[in-house]
């Protein structure tokens, strides 16, 4: 296994290629590790792939028996799935078998056997790419990155994701324009949503009625800031359990208002 060196001296050229995802949380967009899952009976390998693929911000579960590998893979939200073939209990065929009846995720799978015979029938039986070992831990964080970019741009593709805020059980989906209080929807004008929306991307930010209403009105307020309060007030009525104890948009007395997170 000569190609398989420590990287515990290796430094920033693996990070220079990061392979992060962004998602909403309480409101803002933030960039999160995607998840990799290894699933090898080697310890020692499966901690060398780890190294090399932390350095490039993954975050990495390593899973050591097939049984287990394919529970944690069909439990949990990964990106992409590094799989050996030999494994004790399930092997690597059925694993990647029962995980592509499930889930569409790349899975690349790694294996000593260099016969034909079982790449092809690992490629047949869903597995994205096939590996032999020994093989540089470089190369898999390449082809780990090769795959999961292929995979974004063909999901992106196929499937147009909603644009969704999420907080506390109140959910907007500026896509649809549509808004849910626990899973039930709410009826919201225009100018209702787009208020809403608006305060919702701006957490903890306090705005005045003026700065409000040329914000989503698109004009100089001329002693018309009484729509934004009549506005905030409906607003309440729709998403607050108790109107008078606000959790989501707050009164800032003498100033205006503020989406609290």
């Amino acid at each position: 296994m000569k190609k398989y060196a420590s990287c515990r001296n290796m430094t920033g050229n693996m990070q220079d290629e990061n392979k992060m995802k962004t998602e909403r949380i309480n409101g803002e967009r933030v960039k999160v590790m995607s998840k990799i899952l290894i699933v090898e009976d080697e310890e020692a390998i499966a901690d060398l792939e780890k190294d090399y693929l932390e350095l490039s911000d993954f975050e990495v579960t390593i899973e050591n028996t097939g049984d287990k590998g394919l529970e944690t893979a069909m439990a949990g939200e990964f990106d992409l799935v590094i799989l050996d073939l030999m494994l004790p209990g399930m092997d690597g065929f059925e694993v990647c078998r029962k995980i592509r009846e499930e889930k569409n995720i790349p899975i690349i799978m790694v294996s000593a056997k260099k016969d034909d015979i079982d790449k092809i029938r690992g490629l047949g039986l869903g597995a994205d790419d096939y590996m032999t070992k020994p093989f540089s831990p470089s190369e898999l964080v390449a082809r780990v990155k090769a795959h999961m970019a292929r995979y974004d741009r063909l999901v992106g593709s196929s499937q147009k994701v909603n644009d969704i805020i999420e907080i506390r059980g109140l959910k907007i989906d500026k896509t649809a324009r549509r808004v849910y209080v626990d899973g039930e929807e709410r009826i919201f004008t225009t100018k209702e949503f787009d208020l809403l929306t608006f305060l919702a991307e701006n957490p903890n930010h306090v705005y005045s009625k003026e700065e409000l209403f040329r914000e989503i009105w698109d004009m100089d307020s001329i002693g018309d800031i009484a729509t934004v309060t009549v506005h905030i007030k409906k607003i309440r009525e729709k998403i607050e359990y108790e109107t008078a104890k606000p959790q989501y948009i707050e009164t800032i007395w003498g100033v205006g208002y503020r989406f609290k997170v």
